[in-house]
């Protein structure tokens, strides 16, 4: 998986522009706030604080979240390490990177997912299962992982495995005939499962190194579609040893802590390894983004910023927090 925000020294400004862009709502609404915050009073008294904890909280940083960082300051200001109010945002700023880093820690290669990142054949594809409820932007979203791939000299094989709704196929086809890259599909109401075994075999028969699995938009209260997404990993890894080496949860940030349960409950039943964040420009709650990687205790792998096709970035958290705080 694509470890920084950044390809090459060229291209670094343009991307860094774009997430700054992206998220400038949400810096308005946090950094912003937290300076109007610090010039409420002379020293870090309980009532800058509740002004703190309400920042936050607006935010989206959730409950949990922002206990924690209240905490940790009111512990530098007990052991007077945090004494002026000066000194609440970069107090603040190294907190939220610890936190975003923490899941990172892990790699994707450490989870023991195929070496091959180039375009080599492999006979082992890496798989990745993309998951998440309807209305997300699950299969629009599939296309710009692709893309990201395409640029790394990757091969990608697409499986079109959400056979419930036949304008899914169809999207996924548009997008992909615009890349140039291969679906596998079957006719509406095909079993999911036969689409993923297909998709593999083609992978690896035409030097594809990477699959990627688009599935149902499941309500995770469904059982049957949890159970029948289950059975789609078990198939896969029957196929590839390891497989699926990624799964990966699409969530809208637009609907901050309400999208925090149903992630949960994927979690719970099929193990989801990853986030890949989408509209994240279209929301001044991207704190929800410190609420994911601190709750859930899942990286975010990559973040949507825009329409276009181009507007997938792999996630830095080093990148989104210099994004936020900069000057």
């Amino acid at each position: 998986m694509v470890q920084t925000l950044f390809g090459s020294e060229k291209d670094s400004p343009g991307l860094f522009d774009r997430l700054r862009k992206a998220v400038r709502s949400t810096k308005a609404q946090l950094v912003e706030r937290l300076e109007e915050v610090a010039q409420t009073g002379s020293s870090v008294d309980d009532a800058m604080l509740e002004e703190l904890e309400a920042t936050l909280l607006v935010a989206d940083l959730g409950v949990k979240t922002t206990q924690e960082i209240l905490g940790n300051i009111r512990e530098q200001v007990r052991r007077r390490q945090l004494q002026e109010p000066s000194e609440l945002r970069p107090a603040i700023e190294q907190q939220i990177l610890r936190m975003l880093e923490a899941p990172h820690q892990e790699t994707h290669q450490e989870k023991g997912a195929p070496a091959n990142r180039s375009g080599s054949v492999s006979l082992a594809p890496e798989v990745i299962f993309v998951v998440g409820v309807n209305g997300v932007g699950k299969t629009t979203s599939i296309a710009k992982l692709a893309r990201v791939y395409q640029a790394e000299g990757r091969k990608p094989v697409l499986a079109a495995a959400d056979t419930f709704r036949a304008a899914a196929v169809e999207q996924l086809q548009i997008w992909a005939d615009r890349l140039g890259v291969e679906v596998i599909k079957q006719k509406s109401g095909a079993d999911p499962s036969a689409v993923v075994f297909d998709a593999l075999a083609a992978a690896r028969s035409r030097g594809g190194n990477l699959v990627i699995v688009d599935t149902a938009g499941r309500l995770h209260t469904k059982h049957n579609l949890m159970a029948e997404l289950a059975k789609m990993c078990r198939v896969a890894g029957r196929e590839v040893p390891g497989a699926p080496h990624e799964i990966l949860l699409v969530m809208d940030a637009t609907t901050g802590q309400n999208g925090l349960a149903q992630a949960r409950q994927f979690i719970e039943k099929i193990g989801v390894t990853g986030i890949l964040l989408t509209k994240l420009d279209g929301t001044a709650k991207g704190g929800v983004v410190v609420a994911i990687a601190q709750e859930l205790g899942l990286p975010i792998r990559f973040i949507g910023v825009g329409e276009n096709m181009e507007d997938l970035l792999p996630f830095s958290p080093a990148d989104f927090v210099r994004s936020l705080f900069e000057a």
